[in-house]
């Protein structure tokens, strides 16, 4: 009776822990509902903006567009600081009245 008994509750507490380690049901594409298909449908569309975006800024980083802008910057300050110099010295002889 005693082992019965233990073999028993064993038992019982083995299909009640089974329980807890069920795997929960998908839900198939009619039983959703309408909330949910409209955020699956607003993350796949940000994902796919997402990508998009990604792959736009491969293509600018293959075109070396910053080194580009880099020498386009460093000939501009070299030009205009050439310039300017020119122009201070002509302010300069102009206020000084030398010539």
């Amino acid at each position: 009776m005693n082992k019965l008994l233990v073999v028993t509750v064993l038992f019982a507490l083995l299909a009640v822990s089974a329980e807890g380690f069920r795997m929960p049901r998908q839900a198939k594409d009619e039983e959703r509902g309408p909330l949910t298909t409209f955020c699956n449908t607003i993350k796949s569309y940000y994902s796919e903006a997402v990508d998009t975006i990604t792959d736009y800024v491969e293509t600018v980083k293959g075109l070396k567009l910053e080194e580009k802008v880099k020498n386009f910057y460093t000939e501009t300050t070299t030009i205009l600081s050439t310039y300017n110099s020119i122009l201070q010295d002509q302010l300069y002889y102009l206020f000084t009245g030398q010539q």
